[in-house]
């Protein structure tokens, strides 16, 4: 991945900051408890939703094993159809192709759909160096965008900001972008949603380039397939000359009867609608509708390494729908920002790990970032046991060492040896018996402090126990 973002600390430190902000949890509360109370309702309306599920983490399984297969299928099928296919190890020359693509249109602007795999590459960024601006037309792109913000939530990227915070964003900013908001501007969401067609129907009138992400590729006829809500997905994908899709290389399906599955769990899971508002697919190019020039982008950073991984591989499953981090208590306190990464939340705490490695503090501390309640293993569409590989990162990270870590490893091996040495141990246990009037009521350090900073140590009892017993029941 492109790193982590510029000065984001590790997720314990982060986390302690965002559960003070009052604001923020109550902004997230009530939009997590609100998509999962609806999900739950669209989830059950189908009888055969655990057969899905299991359908959908078979069709994913079966891909991942013969990835390159079906990756060869697709570029053939692309080609064939008269779109371009481009092959990026790194978000670096992910970043290199689409700024060199861009260029030669002879534009200095690009319209964009919401894209997990641009964010992912620091692509708007790249763009920006270049002297190429993009504009985000999702919503709630715009909505962080505007505000100079970073997304905070997989489905929902402005999850953070309530609707006061968002009429003073776009009162103050757009402006700046574009065309400004309504004079008298209210924090209604008809008067929202209207100040922000507004703006970006300029914008989508005046763009040649778009450049997009995709849910899905179909491998047998080189389509590609993006589900959305609003509207901007389908002007972006049409309306544009040219158009350029940065997609990683596990969103690959075999067969259009394998996106029949997806397009019955991902709407449910992600947005609680049988079915999403606008489902777009095209397949390379035609003569007389649509972009007349198309790109795909294929994009590694990271993935083939997490491929190698046979516990951690079924991160790559994902499609994204966001449910993990709506039952997530973790991530319902936390917020986004605290995972220093596009991908929070649980999915994010073993996903960024994997294609960023854990070398840096924030991401050898995501794996950490749970409670390993199995909530969003539960509500996993395709049946990732995230509970399990966070284990397994975090087995990873130990191996790796460091301060803690060794203070840990010292602190077992010194247990094990009292523990076997009985009169070592009843000695200890007399001795913690006599002095208990000395022991504090908090233990030290950043490390075991954090868990008794809400909570008392017990009480060492008057005497231990084997004494106890000899005294009364010899």
């Amino acid at each position: 991945m492109s790193g982590t973002y510029l000065g984001m600390p590790s997720f314990p430190k982060a986390a302690h900051e965002a559960v003070g902000n009052t604001t923020l949890r109550a902004n997230l509360r009530h939009a997590t408890h609100t998509i999962r109370d609806k999900r739950a309702k669209a989830v059950a309306e189908l009888d055969d939703w655990a057969l899905l599920r299991e359908a959908g983490k078979q069709i994913k399984d079966h891909t991942l094993r013969h990835l390159d297969t079906y990756l060869v299928q697709l570029e053939e099928a692309v080609t064939a159809a008269g779109g371009v296919v481009h092959w990026a190890t790194d978000a670096d020359e992910a970043n290199r192709i689409v700024t060199r693509l861009v260029k030669e249109t002879g534009e200095s602007e690009v319209v964009k759909v919401k894209s997990m795999a641009t964010q992912e590459i620091g692509l708007n960024e790249a763009l920006k160096a270049e002297g190429i601006h993009a504009y985000e037309t999702d919503l709630a792109e715009l909505i962080v965008q505007l505000g100079h913000d970073r997304p905070s939530h997989i489905l929902v990227p402005a999850i953070h900001r309530n609707r006061g915070e968002i009429r003073d964003i776009f009162a103050k900013e757009m402006g700046e972008w574009g065309r400004p908001a309504p004079e008298g501007l209210t924090d209604t969401p008809a008067e929202l949603a209207e100040a922000a067609r507004l703006h970006l129907r300029e914008k989508f009138l005046r763009a040649k380039v778009g450049i997009s992400g995709a849910n899905f590729m179909v491998a047998e006829t080189g389509t590609l397939v993006v589900v959305e809500s609003e509207g901007n997905g389908r002007m972006c994908l049409t309306l544009p000359e040219t158009l350029i899709s940065v997609v990683g290389i596990e969103k690959i399906v075999p067969t259009w009867r394998d996106l029949e599955v997806f397009l019955q769990t991902l709407p449910r899971s992600s947005t609680a609608e049988r079915m999403n508002p606008y489902t777009s697919m095209w397949t390379g190019t035609t003569d007389t509708d649509g972009p007349q020039t198309f790109h795909l982008v294929l994009i590694d950073n990271g993935r083939t390494d997490t491929l190698a991984d046979e516990v951690g591989r079924q991160a790559l499953r994902c499609i994204r729908c966001s449910a993990c981090l709506n039952v997530c208590p973790v991530y319902e306190r936390a917020g986004g920002h605290a995972y220093g990464s596009v991908y929070p939340g649980p999915i994010g705490a073993i996903l960024s790990p994997q294609l960023r490695g854990t070398a840096s503090e924030i991401d050898a501390s995501l794996p950490y970032a749970s409670s390993l309640c199995g909530a969003c293993y539960e509500v996993c569409p395709v049946a990732i046991d995230i509970p399990q590989v966070l284990v397994h990162l975090r087995e990873k990270v130990a191996d790796q060492g460091g301060k803690g870590h060794r203070l840990e490893k010292a602190a077992i091996k010194a247990a094990g040896w009292i523990l076997d040495h009985p009169g070592a141990l009843a000695a200890g246990e007399r001795v913690a018996a006599k002095t208990r009037k000395l022991h504090p009521k908090k233990l030290p350090g950043p490390g075991a402090g954090q868990w008794t900073n809400s909570r008392d140590l017990p009480e060492m009892p008057a005497e231990p126990f084997r004494d106890w017993w000899k005294k009364n029941r010899t």
